[in-house]
């Protein structure tokens, strides 16, 4: 697989198009389970020589998304043990992830490859906000793992032979969804808090909504939350002339494929399209909650992808 950036994360096995006979759609779909299988593999790959080598070398020897969810996934493991070591061992943590940024910052500001480059890039911004969060929770005396201090925090955990993200009481299976060497978006309080409201949505299956003036990171927040649990992320951006047949194509693509959309300024839809559009949405969520696997959606069957969900952002005017 090649990204858009010219990062290259081999597949698991090669896929014949000539197996397929000329349907397009049969070794798509293969190569998207490939795909899940490719990079579930690699994160496997990298969390086992984590430990083996040092963490600057590390880095440079992973794709871009295997090595910000596994030192991720890390940062979670070793905060739960700094918590229960007591104070004195979470000031030698911060003191470690101080030091692990020192290494970064360092590697930066030598000569590497445009990948590494992006990798680090993505990476700091992750670490600075994880030194953050730890600056914190040391400041406040935290010495309970179920303070809400450290609850209210993405965590990544590995359970079940597999990747999951949680915040507060809420847990989101990680989507293996490869979505190349891309930038992060750098976290603040405000950020973090439309984190932990979309995180609630999306456990109980629902959607999100964040409202705003423009420019002011409402779509950008819905994809780096996608981008944080693996999930592809598809802005769609509403116009007076859309009509409920054009999204209702749109909305089985993407309850088919277990894909986010983020509809961008959502207020523009004439107002007899919107309620056609609020049904449709609530069909697929009414679909979820009962568990089904497929739905007859606008007198046509289809695959019924749990995963799926739907925001919308307004201006309002």
């Amino acid at each position: 697989m090649k990204s858009s950036e010219g990062e290259i994360v081999p597949l698991v096995e090669s896929i014949s198009t000539a197996k397929a006979r000329g349907q397009v759609e049969k070794w798509l779909l293969e190569l998207e389970g490939y795909m899940i299988t490719s990079i579930r593999k690699v994160i496997i790959d990298s969390t086992e020589s984590y430990n083996k080598m040092a963490r600057i070398k590390w880095v440079r020897d992973w794709p871009g998304q295997a090595v910000l969810c596994v030192s991720q996934l890390f940062w979670t493991t070793l905060t739960h043990e700094a918590i229960r070591g007591g104070q004195k061992a979470m000031e030698q943590y911060l003191e470690l992830n101080n030091k692990q940024i020192g290494a970064i910052v360092e590697l930066v500001r030598g000569k590497l490859s445009r990948q590494n480059r992006t990798t680090l890039a993505a990476l700091v911004v992750l670490d600075v906000h994880a030194r953050d969060v730890l600056t914190k929770l040391v400041k406040d005396g935290v010495d309970s793992e179920i303070d809400f201090q450290w609850l209210s925090q993405l965590r990544y955990y590995w359970e079940d032979d597999r990747m999951l993200t949680r915040m507060i009481n809420s847990s989101l299976a990680y989507g293996y969804e490869y979505l190349g060497n891309s930038a992060r978006l750098v976290i603040t309080p405000l950020t973090d808090r439309c984190y932990r409201t979309l995180f609630g949505a999306l456990h109980l299956h629902l959607g999100g909504a964040p409202e705003g003036p423009a420019g002011t990171g409402k779509t950008e927040t819905v994809k780096d939350l996608a981008k944080a649990v693996a999930k592809q992320c598809v802005v769609f951006n509403c116009s007076d002339g859309l009509d409920y047949i054009a999204l209702g194509k749109f909305f089985k693509g993407l309850a088919s494929c277990g894909a986010w959309s983020c509809f961008d300024e959502f207020n523009r839809i004439d107002l007899e399209v919107l309620s056609v559009v609020a049904q449709q949405i609530l069909t697929i969520q009414r679909g979820i909650n009962s568990g089904l696997n497929t739905l007859l959606f606008e007198g046509t069957e289809i695959k019924l992808d749990p995963t799926c969900s739907v925001f919308i952002t307004m201006n309002p005017r």
